[in-house]
């Protein structure tokens, strides 16, 4: 998977817009990096801005911006509402999607370290990048704000993680972090009474409601020790929630700030909020998304609600995400699009031409064109990808088999396993002439000097084994798919056996075809024993699919003639 993370800096300037792009616009110069959201605040006299992209880019792009905003924001001039210390104030990464939050501490901290030595700005790590207790929360960086900062560097508790310990007076300080991903999330309400949704909002949200005498409305506020109100703990843990009316839609809505999807998922949160809406004679109509949301946190949505109804949960990304929409009510006010609202989605590039998206009579004919690519490999992968396609659906329509309840999750796993095989052969099916494309670029290099000759050589040779390496990976997966139509011969609905067959009959295609393009490119390849362990492994795949092949036609044969 594609490693994404999210940046969300604020900047110290939220008036004049002048400025404000010509910090946006470092940003949009780097390739890699889409700008999701600019969001100036007058009163506040600060912008929050979000983008994603990959990691590498989004710190290059978040480095840009910083020392753009050094450049254009003079914080002895600047005044708002909102505390501060530095012209760019706070800048959180969040991991998205195929990274973990220890790498994106990583990229924090590699970021953090940049802009304390490149630009001279002080820098404190904060949350899950903080080198101590007391630096997790940002509130303690930065009290004082700007104008205490001098003072506070003279402490030596509070020397910055990066940086020198000198105040920068025109930048002030600078807070880089890594933190959960947050999800705007509100759940709307068959009711205009917003003291009715604050009820539904105090029972759910982690911080409760305040603990009184007697009747729970209007009783006296029962107090600590310190003086301070005790709470009685919500049902949700990471869950900022409130109640409100929308004036637009005339109903009141319960507004939740997911702040660790983890911890709670959307469709918990949404569960609870209906149970305990139940409970208060109230209904959830539906639910509405503000902002973006992972892809991996709409297709477990998905797979949960799937689950619930003991259902398969082996198929695609679409009807994961139509599931998961159709059960939280994503569509309740306004029509939910996955493209504007899921970040993996935002992202791609619009302009890229995949194999895939073709329809089939397109592909068929793109292949049949001059054009050397798509060629056996792509089409090898392809077939692999339609061969796990059909073992996929015997799994799925055994899982839904009247009188087969009980075993309706061992087919569902089996389904899944499906679905993750498809996925890759297909996205294979344009990694195979992305690989021929990088022999082709290769071969492009100037070669005039003998520097240019060895740099072309290399790439050549790099190239040349990435295409050897991807044939294999069609092979490898090829292969683990016939363990799938192997188990829907066996056990699967009988009406679908000769489905499970000519599922291995593609898998055994797709294997040797592919193997006819491994040993294709072999030739190019200097390195020989990276051929000869290549080919070593191609080659005991290709026997054990053959006999694989063998073994499931043959129950498929004993089972037709059976009957």
């Amino acid at each position: 998977m594609k490693k994404i993370i999210e940046c969300v800096p604020n900047f110290s300037e939220g008036k004049d817009i002048r400025i404000i792009k010509q910090i946006t616009d470092e940003i949009e110069k780097i390739e890699g990096v889409k700008l999701l959201d600019v969001d100036p605040g007058a009163a506040t006299n600060r912008t929050v801005v979000t983008f994603v992209g990959t990691p590498e880019q989004v710190i290059e792009a978040a480095f840009q911006a910083v020392k753009k905003a050094s450049q254009v924001i003079d914080m002895r001039k600047h005044k708002g509402e909102h505390p501060r210390m530095g012209a760019t104030d706070v800048c959180p990464l969040v991991p998205v999607a195929g990274i973990t939050m220890e790498e994106t501490i990583e990229y924090a901290r590699k970021l953090a370290k940049r802009i304390g030595e490149e630009l001279s700005i002080p820098v404190f790590c904060y949350e899950y990048a903080a080198s101590n207790e007391e630096r997790i929360n940002l509130a303690n960086i930065r009290e004082g704000e700007y104008e205490g900062m001098p003072d506070k560097l003279k402490d030596p508790d509070w020397q910055p993680d990066f940086g020198l310990a000198e105040f920068n007076a025109q930048s002030g300080v600078t807070a880089v972090g890594a933190r959960d991903f947050l999800v705007a999330f509100n759940a709307n309400l068959n009711t205009t009474s917003v003291r009715r949704a604050n009820s539904v909002a105090f029972d759910v949200r982690e911080r409760g409601r305040v603990k009184r005498e007697g009747n729970p409305i209007t009783g006296k506020i029962v107090k600590d020790k310190n003086g301070k109100p005790v709470m009685i703990p919500g049902s949700l843990k990471g869950v900022k929630a409130i109640g409100w009316f929308i004036e637009e839609y005339g109903i009141a809505q319960i507004s939740m700030n997911l702040t660790n999807i983890i911890d709670t998922p959307v469709h918990v949160a949404f569960d609870e909020v209906v149970k305990k809406a139940n409970e208060r004679g109230i209904r959830v109509t539906g639910s509405e998304l503000v902002g973006l949301i992972p892809l991996k946190a709409m297709l477990d949505t998905g797979r949960y609600y799937l689950r619930e109804q003991e259902r398969s949960l082996g198929v695609s990304e679409k009807e994961l995400l139509k599931i998961a929409i159709k059960s939280m009510g994503l569509n309740d006010l306004k029509p939910f699009n996955p493209k504007d609202k899921i970040i993996e989605y935002m992202i791609e590039d619009d302009n890229s031409k995949r194999l895939v998206d073709m329809n089939l009579a397109d592909f068929a004919d793109e292949t049949a064109s001059e054009s050397p690519a798509p060629g056996g490999g792509s089409i090898s992968a392809y077939v692999g990808s339609l061969g796990i396609s059909l073992g996929t659906m015997v799994a799925n329509l055994s899982s839904h088999k009247r009188g087969w309840d009980e075993s309706w999750e061992e087919f569902s796993n089996w389904a899944e396993k499906g679905q993750k095989i498809k996925d890759e052969l297909l996205f294979l099916v344009d990694e195979d002439t992305n690989a021929f494309n990088r022999i082709m670029e290769a071969f492009g290099l100037p070669k005039g000097s003998d520097e240019e000759k060895t740099k072309r050589n290399i790439a050549i040779q790099e190239a040349s084994k990435y295409a050897m390496e991807i044939p294999l990976r069609v092979m490898q997966k090829s292969y683990e798919s016939m363990e799938i139509m192997k188990a829907m011969a066996e056990t699967g609905l009988q009406a679908s056996v000769s489905d499970a067959g000519v599922g291995a009959l593609c898998a055994r295609t797709a294997v040797m075809g592919a193997f006819l393009n491994v040993k294709i490119n072999a030739s190019g390849v200097e390195d020989k024993s990276f051929v000869d362990d290549i080919l070593t492994k191609g080659t005991e795949i290709e026997e054990k699919s053959q006999q694989m092949e063998t073994d499931i036609l043959k129950i498929v044969n004993d089972k037709i003639t059976s009957k």
